[in-house]
C-alpha cells in the first residue's frame, strides 16, 4: 500500500503541474501586444486550395465567398481538388469560377494525400505563387481573409492559422459543443501562445503557408490529422506558427451524434498516430534546442492521450487504496469528485465566459452550454475506445446547410 500511495502522490503532482501550466498559458490570452512590424509592403500572390470529395451542396458557397475577397483579383486563384468525386462538384466549382484538378486514387483518400498530390504538381510547374491557403469545402470565408493573411506574410510569418469560427453553432447541442470548443481553443490555446511567443497549431482549415516552405520536400504528412502533424513538423525544427484573429473562416460542424462520434474518433486516432511518430523527435528537439516552443509542443502531444491514461491510472490507484483499507470511502469519493466536477462543471463556466468575452449572444447557446459536459464526456469515451480499437476508415460528413457568407456576417 505504501508504494500505491507514493504512486498516487506522484500522479497527483504530474496532473496538477500540467493543468497549472495550461492555466497560466491561457491567462496570456488577455495580454494585448503591439502588432508586429511590417518587413515588406506588397500584395503577394495566393492560391486558395479546396480539397473536395462529393461536396456539390456546399462548395459553391465557399468559392463565392472567396471571389468576394477584398484583395486584388489578379493576385489569387481558387483551386478545387475534385478528389474521387462522383457528383457534380467539378461542374459546380468550374461554374463558380474555380480551377478544378480531378484526382482519382482509391487508396490514398485523405485530405493529406490530396494536398500532397496537388502541391507536387504546383512545385513541378514552378507556379508563380507566394503562398497558399487551405479550406474545407463546407467553409465560407470573411472578405478580409486573404488581405489579413497577406499582412502576416509581410510581417515575416511563414505558416499562419486563421480564426476558425462556426457557421451553424445553434443547429444542435452537438454543433454547439464544437462551437464552444473551438471558441475556447481560439482564445485560450492559439491566441495565448501567440501572445507569449510560443506556437499555435494548424487547426484543420483556414490556414496559410508560404509556398517556399514546402518547395524543397513537398507536403509530407502521413497521419489522419495532417494539420497537427504539419504543425509538429515545424515545431520539431524549432519554428513557431503564426495566428491571425482577423482572418476568419466559418466552418460547418456535424449536427448528429453518430457523425460527430465518427469524426472525433478519426481525430483521436490521428493524435495517437502523431504521438507515436513525433514524441521522440519532439523530446530530442527539446534536448537539442532548449526552447519553450519545443517544450510546449512536447507537452501538447503528451497532454492528450497520455494525460488521459494517467488520469485513469489515478482513479484506479485510488480504488486500490480504498480496497486495501488505506483510504476511507469518504476520501475516495472526495478524490473522484476532484476530477469529475472540474471535468463536467467547469466547462459550462468557461464556455459561458468565452461567449461573453467574444461578445456573442448567450441565449441561443444555453442548450449547448448545458450539454457541453456531455459533449466533452463523449470525447473521453472516444479516447478510451481508441486506446483499444483504432478505426482509420474515413467516413464522409454530410454537409447540407446552404449558408452563404452574407448570412453569417
Amino acid at each position: 500500500m505504501e508504494y500505491l500511495y507514493i504512486l498516487q502522490q506522484a500522479i497527483v503532482w504530474v496532473i496538477t503541474i500540467f493543468w497549472l501550466y495550461q492555466l497560466l498559458i491561457s491567462i496570456c490570452s488577455f495580454v494585448k501586444l503591439k502588432d508586429k512590424p511590417m518587413l515588406t509592403n506588397k500584395n503577394h500572390k495566393f492560391m486558395a486550395i479546396i480539397p473536395a470529395h462529393n461536396e456539390q451542396s456546399v462548395v459553391g458557397n465557399l468559392i463565392e465567398s472567396l471571389k468576394k475577397q477584398d484583395y486584388p483579383k489578379e493576385l489569387f486563384d481558387v483551386y478545387v481538388i475534385a478528389d474521387n468525386c462522383t457528383d457534380r462538384t467539378k461542374e459546380i466549382s468550374e461554374k463558380a469560377g474555380a480551377i478544378v484538378y480531378e484526382r482519382n486514387d482509391t487508396v490514398g483518400k485523405t485530405k493529406g494525400h490530396a494536398l500532397k498530390w496537388f502541391l507536387a504538381k504546383k512545385i513541378e510547374e514552378n507556379a508563380d505563387y507566394d503562398a497558399f491557403c487551405v479550406f474545407d469545402a463546407d467553409n465560407i470565408v470573411d472578405k478580409n481573409f486573404i488581405k489579413n493573411m497577406n499582412k502576416k506574410l509581410c510581417q515575416g510569418e511563414e505558416v499562419v492559422q486563421g480564426y476558425r469560427d462556426i457557421k451553424n453553432p445553434t443547429d444542435s447541442w452537438i454543433a454547439s459543443g464544437y462551437a464552444i470548443f473551438y471558441w475556447m481553443m481560439n482564445r485560450f490555446y492559439h491566441l495565448a501562445r501567440y501572445n507569449l511567443g510560443l506556437s499555435p497549431l494548424i487547426n484543420g482549415t483556414g490556414f496559410m503557408v508560404k509556398f517556399d516552405v514546402i518547395k524543397p520536400n513537398g507536403w509530407k504528412t502521413y497521419t489522419l490529422t495532417e494539420d497537427i502533424e504539419f504543425s509538429l513538423q515545424r515545431i520539431v525544427q524549432g519554428k513557431k506558427l503564426g495566428w491571425a484573429t482577423d482572418a476568419i473562416v466559418y466552418d460547418e460542424q456535424p449536427v448528429g451524434f453518430k457523425q460527430s462520434w465518427s469524426q472525433r474518433s478519426r481525430w483521436t486516432v490521428g493524435h495517437i498516430q502523431c504521438m507515436e511518430r513525433y514524441t521522440k523527435d519532439l523530446a530530442n528537439s527539446v534536448k537539442d534546442k532548449k526552447t519553450l516552443v519545443t517544450l510546449d509542443g512536447l507537452l501538447y502531444i503528451v497532454g492528450s492521450i497520455p494525460m488521459f491514461v494517467i488520469t485513469i491510472l489515478l482513479l484506479v490507484v485510488n480504488a486500490g487504496l480504498y480496497i486495501g483499507d488505506s483510504m476511507t470511502k469518504a476520501a475516495l469519493i472526495q478524490n473522484y469528485l476532484m476530477y469529475i466536477i472540474p471535468t463536467f462543471l467547469f466547462p459550462i463556466i468557461t464556455g459561458a465566459i468565452i461567449i461573453k468575452l467574444d461578445g456573442r449572444p448567450i441565449k441561443p447557446m444555453i442548450k449547448g452550454l448545458i450539454f457541453y459536459p456531455l459533449f466533452l464526456g463523449s470525447w473521453l469515451a472516444i479516447n478510451f475506445k481508441c486506446l483499444f480499437k483504432r478505426e482509420t476508415k474515413w467516413d464522409k460528413i454530410e454537409h447540407v446547410r446552404d449558408i452563404k457568407i452574407n448570412e453569417v456576417i
